[in-house]
């Protein structure tokens, strides 16, 4: 059960330095270069899940619009910024199903836009005007490249990891970015209240439920490509699952290990995957981490009002057994 402290204070009146740019160290030429592929993919909308959280978390957190759009701009800076370096650290050939950025920009200026991003996001910042929203800021960015660093290790070198393992690297990964809109709105509320348990639910949901609609959605495929994490390497649950389930299991292994395009490999694998009963794992897990994300929402409830935007979230990402009869086959 959430810890629930409701208070209200008054807070401080905090401010920074003021700060200008060098007169013409922006020009509208330069800035739509720098921001290419930035912008592509921003323009190649997603479901915007994580602004949808945020205002859904500020039914109870009740903050001003204007620094709901601050930090709704912050994250998902963010995000975009961490597509783009994942497009091409995974090889991928599409995002929502269109190419990815760095197939039309190339590599170097992808990397490059997406690296101002990490810093537009970070200049953002600076309209809060709080020091201790600079320090989440901060740890949640090392926290996401901790996540993805480790996820590198296990693919590159070819070592499964455990489930825990893999859990830890979804909560620095995926989680992080929750918890950094969480937290930052946190520091802008008069409303106190532990949330970590339901924001950290919510990553990890969000992760297995992609996990598993990559490899058993076609609608999904149609987006991202078919078996796109068996060609990446990627020890994704359901592939965890698997090869920890036997002892001697290295047909997987070898699978992973050839990076495969050819889809009739993947077909394969896939099949190997569902007789193993990994895709049933993961639905199972699905299943208890949605049971408690509700009972956690159901206690915030009532002390902090009903909230029905956040319900209608976790509906929407829960996954049936047959993933197109769900919502879940679109690919946020």
């Amino acid at each position: 059960m959430e810890k629930i402290i409701c208070v209200s204070t008054v807070q401080e009146n905090r401010s920074l330095p003021a700060f200008s740019m060098p007169e013409g160290s922006r020009t509208p030429p330069e800035e739509k270069i720098l921001r290419g592929p930035l912008d592509y993919l921003l323009s190649v909308s997603g479901k915007q899940i994580r602004t949808e959280l945020i205002l859904a978390f500020n039914e109870w957190l009740r903050i001003p619009d204007e620094k709901v759009k601050i930090i709704s701009d912050v994250v998902e800076l963010l995000h975009t910024a961490s597509l783009l370096i994942d497009d091409i650290q995974d090889a991928s050939k599409l995002r929502r199903g269109l190419p990815v950025a760095h197939a039309i920009f190339g590599v170097p200026q992808t990397i490059n836009s997406a690296n101002y991003a990490y810093y537009l996001a970070q200049e953002r910042m600076q309209d809060l005007m709080d020091p201790q929203a600079f320090r989440i800021f901060t740890e949640e960015l090392l926290n996401l490249h901790r996540g993805q660093g480790m996820e590198l290790y296990y693919r590159d070198l070819l070592v499964c990891p455990t489930e825990e393992e893999y859990i830890k690297i979804v909560s620095n990964k995926t989680g992080g970015l929750l918890r950094l809109a969480w937290g930052l709105m946190q520091t802008q509320s008069h409303v106190v209240v532990d949330c970590s348990s339901l924001v950290e639910k919510l990553g990890i949901i969000y992760q297995i439920r992609d996990d598993y609609l990559n490899l058993q959605s076609g609608l999904y495929m149609q987006k991202k490509g078919f078996g796109e994490d068996l060609s990446e390497g990627k020890f994704s649950l359901p592939v965890i699952h698997c090869i920890t389930s036997s002892a001697d299991n290295n047909l997987l292994l070898s699978i992973l290990k050839q990076r495969v395009n050819d889809e009739s490999i993947k077909a394969y694998a896939i099949r190997y995957m569902e007789a193993a009963g990994s895709f049933k794992h993961c639905l199972k897990k699905l299943d208890m981490l949605w049971s408690e994300a509700i009972d956690i929402v159901s206690q915030l409830e009532l002390s902090l009002g009903g909230c029905q935007r956040l319900r209608s979230i976790l509906h929407r990402l829960k996954v049936e057994s047959t993933p197109e009869s769900a919502s879940g086959g679109n690919c946020y």
